[in-house]
């Protein structure tokens, strides 16, 4: 456990970040927390945009009681505003969201209202500082993912394997890319930090295959590095089969059955890491009431598959896994983009 305390270092850090949201004196900007959120990068947030000269206001909300069969964690799709009007209406009319609920907000039904007339939103992931610290926002990565971002936008296809005999095709026609570099500039924008991804949500029917988690990859809802193989058998979009050896793949199937619901199983989006300060092997050094993974997303020439929900696909779900996956091959239209886990050409 690490200490929480104000350190004048990470109010840098979140200073430094917020600048490079282009938060100007006099801007008006929402701070958006849940009862359940981390007091401390509230307060660093605060005390950061003060030094920029920002008009900060608090938005919190009661985080909302649980109604889900199993826990959940790491699903960027917050329940705390829970179609509140009014909260809803202040967060619209600044210029920026910074977003500290616990979940966050990237796949929360109220984001496309709070957008609609040009606030923009940065999502603080729900991890202690000294992470964040490690992981400011580097401009240079900007390029980068955005030229994964084009990649992603004129291919058709992706190809991903792996020595451990992961065979997954993707079709790309239809899907909507994305990518995130850790901060936000634009109307209307969305933006995490820790960032450094480039990914996409496939059409309905687009992702077939084997995929096949070795011991070390990642299942970052479970914060649990793999002991054992797990191979998840992929149709039409769906896990139709899990199998392993060990407790790794029980808990898989057991959290994916708990919800009841097919769409859990399905494929949510799909994209690979592009941050080379982020590390696979931090989320030992931590807790995990301190982290939420965000960086185990971002660390450059991973494959990240998660399931749940993709509303391209029109599929809506609160199950969700995101799998960080190392040392795959990922081929666009039978182009090379990442060799066994390391990135090739404009993206290295």
């Amino acid at each position: 456990m690490l200490t929480d305390r104000i350190e004048a270092k990470w109010i840098d850090c979140f200073e430094r970040t917020l600048a490079l949201c282009a938060v100007e004196a006099g801007d008006a900007v929402a701070i958006l927390s849940e009862t359940q959120s981390r007091p401390l990068n509230v307060h660093l947030a605060e005390l950061a945009l003060a030094r920029l000269g920002a008009r900060a206001f608090h938005v919190v909300v009661p985080t909302p009681a649980q109604n889900a069969p199993v826990p959940i964690r790491s699903t960027g799709a917050s329940d705390a505003i829970g179609g509140l009007a009014p909260a809803i209406a202040a967060l619209a009319r600044s210029t920026l969201v910074v977003d500290l609920t616990v979940e966050g907000l990237l796949h929360a039904p109220e984001l496309p209202e709070i957008l609609a007339d040009g606030a923009r939103l940065l999502m603080v992931s729900n991890e202690h500082p000294e992470a964040l610290e490690r992981l400011v926002p580097d401009p240079a990565l900007e390029q980068k993912v955005k030229a994964g971002f084009r990649m992603l936008r004129s291919a058709k296809e992706m190809r991903v394997t792996s020595d451990a005999g992961t065979d997954l095709s993707i079709r790309l026609e239809g899907a909507r890319p994305g990518g995130v570099w850790g901060y936000c500039t634009k109307p209307s924008q969305v933006a995490h930090w820790p960032g450094g991804l480039c990914l996409a949500f496939p059409a309905a029917g687009s992702v077939s295959g084997r995929l096949v988690m070795a011991p070390g990859d990642v299942n970052l809802t479970f914060k649990r590095y793999l002991e054992t193989p797990v191979t998840l058998t992929i149709e039409d979009d769906y896990v139709t089969r899990i199998e392993g050896p060990g407790a790794d793949a029980a808990l898989m199937e057991s959290y994916f059955a708990a919800w009841g619901d097919r769409e859990a199983y399905a494929v949510s989006h799909v994209g690979w890491g592009m941050n080379p300060a982020a590390r696979w092997d931090a989320m030992t050094m931590y807790d995990r009431r301190d982290i939420n993974g965000t960086e185990l997303r971002a660390f450059a020439g991973n494959f990240l598959y998660s399931t749940g929900a993709n509303e391209v696909a029109g599929r809506y779900t609160p199950g969700h896994f995101d799998l960080p996956m190392r040392g795959c091959t990922i081929e666009l239209d039978g182009s090379t983009v990442i060799d066994r886990g390391a990135l090739q050409g404009d993206l290295a």
